[in-house]
């Protein structure tokens, strides 16, 4: 396949993937100068008339729905060889599809994701569209003012809800289409996009293909501890055999899902704070009145390692007077449970108002990872800045004015590809000079 380094006024710089129908490349919009996704017909379909006017109308739908919940189609045109393209919004975030590659996502990651791609679907199905089509490397992620959100892209198989009780050819993916789609005839509605979305729920919840075996058969709360059975409910009766006791809609999908996420247990815990779980998770108090002390360190302050030795860190001397060093559970951060190297160094560790640190290793911190670090309610939120260490980058979130305007907060996830993240929170007196930056200048790992 030659590659092309123009399509209209839009420079091509790489390829970002291809199907059966059409390449997909990342341009630049020199006029505008932003980058753009460009979807070209495959060679051998563009004289196709019947795959062409489905490219076109593909184009049509994205730019009458014209949400920012969807993939935008900026513009359309044809290339000298006569093949169509279309240029649409470029999802820097990639697809949900990767991120499935990890594993499956935290809980509450997973269900967010579900209702934001039914409220899509429901956009379409207002626009009087059926997606037909629905599975993870047809779910994007874009950053939009420093939000995530999704996007819902590929419309090459949808149709017309007015007609689809007359579609005669199956089309769909395996794992994802509704028992009625295998059918010709099969009369189809927006159900069959509610199966979809349940699938992919169900696959972001317990990581397992759908319909694989017997894992469709099995509520995810039997395949991964944390899930309530509200959401069991909710995502078996979207992947119900019988449409009839499907939800109604992706809208009323959403709905019961919003709901049923409220009786997940929360993972926002101020991991050094005396709470709930929170001293289980981050061992037994191991030194009193002293902490482990390696290596050099600034004038006046004292290094402290967990009990593997995995990382090391400093904090000023007046904070280490207590510590717990064996290991944290990942799930307090949204991650899948497990203990993994941490530690918890405070003036004291009982005290809300003292200050301290806690700092943890997992496998499970890597780019895209979507992890669920600590909210403050009662506290002001600075805007989140950016931070590179040692071949890792993340961004700090610093909320100030806690506990009365006597306590403050910063909350660190540092990633990077192929090795093991941290995660750092630590805890300040909102009176005195923020020690975010020195603190984390001193972190090692081994």
């Amino acid at each position: 396949m030659q590659v092309p380094t123009m399509i209209g006024r839009y420079r091509i710089t790489e390829r970002l993937g291809s199907g059966a129908f059409a390449t997909v490349w990342l341009a630049e919009d020199e006029v505008l100068e932003s980058m753009v996704a460009v979807k070209i017909l495959a060679e051998n379909w563009a004289h196709h008339p019947d795959v062409r006017a489905r490219f076109e109308q593909e184009a049509q739908v994205l730019r009458r729905a014209d949400s920012e919940r969807l993939v935008r189609v900026h513009d359309f045109g044809e290339m000298p060889d006569g093949r169509p393209y279309q240029v649409m919004t470029y999802a820097a975030g990639g697809t949900l599809a990767d991120r499935l590659e990890l594993g499956p996502m935290p809980v509450r990651a997973a269900l967010r994701n579900a209702v934001d791609i039914a409220h899509a679907v429901s956009v379409l199905h207002e626009s009087g569209v059926l997606h037909r089509d629905l599975k993870p490397s047809n779910v994007l992620f874009d950053t939009v003012r420093g939000s995530e959100r999704v996007l819902v892209a590929d419309l090459g198989l949808a149709k017309e809800i007015a007609h689809a009780s007359g579609f005669t050819v199956v089309a769909g993916t395996p794992g994802y289409m509704a028992p009625e789609q295998h059918l010709p005839g099969g009369g189809l509605d927006v159900r069959a996009d509610v199966h979809a979305i349940g699938a992919m729920t169900y696959q972001m919840l317990t990581g397992l293909p759908p319909q694989m075996g017997k894992a469709a058969t099995a509520a995810p709360s039997r395949l991964r501890a944390g899930i309530p059975r509200d959401v069991d409910r909710v995502v078996m009766r979207a992947l119900s055999s019988d449409r009839d006791r499907r939800w109604p809609s992706t809208a009323a999908f959403a709905e019961a899902l919003e709901a049923a996420a409220t009786a997940v247990p929360s993972r926002i815990l101020r991991v050094l704070r005396r709470g709930a779980g929170t001293v289980v998770a981050l061992g037994l108090l191991v030194y009193v009145g002293g902490a482990t002390v390696v290596g050099g360190t600034p004038d006046g302050w004292v290094r402290v390692s967990d009990n593997e030795g995995a990382l090391s860190v400093a904090v000023p001397g007046d904070w280490a007077r207590q510590l717990r060093d064996s290991g944290w559970n990942v799930a307090a951060v949204g991650m899948p449970a497990g203990s993994e190297p941490g530690l918890q160094v405070g003036a004291d560790l009982a005290d809300e108002t003292s200050p301290g640190m806690f700092a943890g290793v997992s496998r499970w911190l890597v780019p895209g990872s979507g992890a669920e670090v600590p909210s403050h309610p009662g506290c002001t939120r600075s805007p989140d800045r950016e931070v590179t260490l040692a071949g890792l980058t993340g961004r700090v979130q610093r909320w100030t004015g806690c506990e009365g305007g006597a306590v403050s907060y910063s909350e660190v996830v540092l990633t990077g590809p192929g090795e093991p993240g941290v995660y750092l929170q630590i805890r300040q007196n909102s009176a005195g000079a923020d020690r975010t930056d020195a603190v984390l200048r001193t972190l090692r790992r081994t």
